[in-house]
């Protein structure tokens, strides 16, 4: 997993609960760098794994909910530093519906060895979009908060919903976009 995700994960505890629990993750997680990561590096996706399940320990919030708020945040950083990724896009669902066949491009341009999500649509309604998520490192919760973060950017209200299920013959996870 890239190091962008680990310093932004480190950056979200450290302001929304305290430098001092982000110290006490680390040390409690047994990390191989003792939490030195570099935005440009790759690493086990397993140590933020740990980092989660500590945290959850700590602040007592269920590690779905901290991956949901984490995926938020992240959003909002993905936005700031890449602009151009938004550049003439003007609603969510046209976004979401160009993960995987160009925001994914983009992304294994500037990290070649990245290992991502594979995302699938369905579009229902002018309303309704689901997302087919897809990966080993089952970030479901991550996607569900990245997706949130996707409708608060573009200033849209509606409800994001997961539930296992099957993408042509594969196991996956359904990601529903309901706008109000």
């Amino acid at each position: 997993m890239k190091g962008m995700v680990f310093t932004e994960f480190m950056d979200m505890v450290e302001d929304v609960f305290s430098v001092d629990i982000l110290e006490d993750i680390i040390e409690k997680s047994d990390l191989p760098n003792d939490g030195a990561y570099t935005a440009v590096g790759t690493y086990d996706h397993e140590e933020i794994v740990r980092m989660t399940a500590n945290l959850s320990q700590a602040v007592n919030i269920p590690v779905p909910t901290l991956l949901e708020v984490f995926g938020k945040h992240l959003f909002g950083r993905f936005s700031a530093r890449y602009p151009n990724f938004f550049e003439g896009i003007i609603d969510p669902f046209e976004f979401l519906k160009n993960i995987d066949n160009y925001i994914h491009v983009e992304v294994r341009k500037l990290y070649p060895d990245a290992e991502l999500p594979r995302f699938y649509h369905e579009q229902k309604s002018a309303n309704e979009l689901t997302m087919y998520y897809m990966s080993s490192r089952h970030f479901e919760d991550l996607a569900v908060g990245l997706i949130s973060g996707c409708l608060a950017h573009f200033e849209t209200a509606g409800k994001v919903e997961k539930s296992e299920g099957q993408y042509k013959g594969e196991d996956a996870v359904i990601i529903s976009i309901i706008l109000d």
